[in-house]
């Protein structure tokens, strides 16, 4: 369309992308490093570092080098890490009895996080599959998983979390009910603040799989999680997720996977208006890396316009793996 035609006759929208400075006063979308969690893993050990095949540069450290990660990325502005354990598999059991146990893997690593790095705030998982002998986020009974059941297993879980030092309580699982049962239960001890991050809209994704690998679930995992995880097909079944989770008390909701679900994303935040994250998740940041690895991609551009499209679709945050990398270069 020429210039002077329009409902807008003198409009030039090349104007303001002329220059950097007019593109950073015209930019309507910001990336911080205050946008960031760190998903990181955690194993038995001392000086112990595990690198995971699937995803190139993520490793699992013993809780000795995971104080210095976490120390490290609470000098790089990062606000929060994510801790996941990868657990012996010696104590994984049909009742996940371990992942209550007050001294176990995760609650060791929260307790020593805290005591080392106070001003980051440490997040947990809640869910039974890094302790299940079935690999699954559930007991199972008979071949199906116990909602109510496990349920119980999970305000253990989280009430061991929180009084390990835990800042955010990260509910995994995709149980009915787990979110008001937890509030409840936290409650009742005293932990009337303690923040309950929900992945309320959890997907049964095949973008998993590297993180099932990272977690030692993979080879432990007896079919699928299809019966308790959204279709991926499913919107509005996602948003009731989220509006049931924000009703029993969460204080922030979570989209996962991420960028094939943003379309959710953008819904979530317009509709609820509640903090709302995504999670890059593995197979999301295994694509990136591989690709950049066979010189297909800019990977460091692509990661960022990643990141940035969570933004742009309402996302408060995102869970990356490429936190630390992202806000190296957001400091600079």
């Amino acid at each position: 369309m020429p210039a002077n035609q329009g409902p807008f006759p003198r409009t030039r929208f090349r104007r303001t992308r002329s220059d950097a400075a007019l593109r950073n006063l015209t930019r309507e979308t910001e990336l911080s490093v205050h946008d960031l969690i760190w998903p990181v893993f955690v194993r038995d050990g001392t000086s112990e570092r595990d690198a995971v095949a699937s995803m190139p540069g993520v490793y699992r450290l013993s809780i000795d080098l995971l104080v210095k990660a976490a120390k490290e990325a609470q000098g790089l502005g990062i606000p929060a890490i994510c801790i996941f354990p990868y657990t012996d598999p010696a104590l994984k059991t049909a009742l996940c009895e371990e992942a209550w146990n007050p001294d176990n893997l995760a609650n060791r690593a929260i307790r020593a996080i805290k005591d080392a790095a106070p001003d980051i705030a440490v997040m947990t998982d809640i869910a039974l599959d890094p302790y299940n002998a079935h690999g699954h986020d559930g007991i199972v009974r008979d071949g199906i998983i116990a909602n109510d059941e496990t349920v119980e297993a999970l305000v253990k879980m989280a009430q061991a979390q929180a009084r390990a030092g835990a800042d955010i309580l990260g509910p995994s699982d995709m149980m009915d009910g787990r979110i008001g049962a937890l509030r409840d239960a936290l409650e009742a001890e005293g932990y009337v603040n303690l923040t309950i991050m929900s992945y309320a809209a959890k997907y049964a994704s095949a973008f998993y799989g590297p993180f099932r690998d990272a977690v030692g679930a993979s080879g432990a995992l007896k079919g699928d999680k299809k019966t308790y995880q959204i279709d991926p097909l499913n919107r509005q079944e996602a948003l009731r997720c989220v509006e049931r989770d924000l009703r029993e008390g969460a204080d922030m909701v979570m989209i996962k996977p991420g960028l094939p679900y943003l379309d959710i994303c953008r819904e979530v935040k317009e509709r609820f208006g509640a903090p709302t994250y995504a999670y890059q998740v593995s197979g999301e940041y295994a694509m990136i890396k591989a690709a950049a690895a066979n010189g297909w991609l800019d990977g460091e551009q692509v990661m960022l316009e990643s990141l940035m499209g969570f933004r742009r679709a309402g996302c408060d945050g995102v869970l990356t793996y490429f936190a630390p990398r992202v806000a190296r270069i957001l400091n600079a």
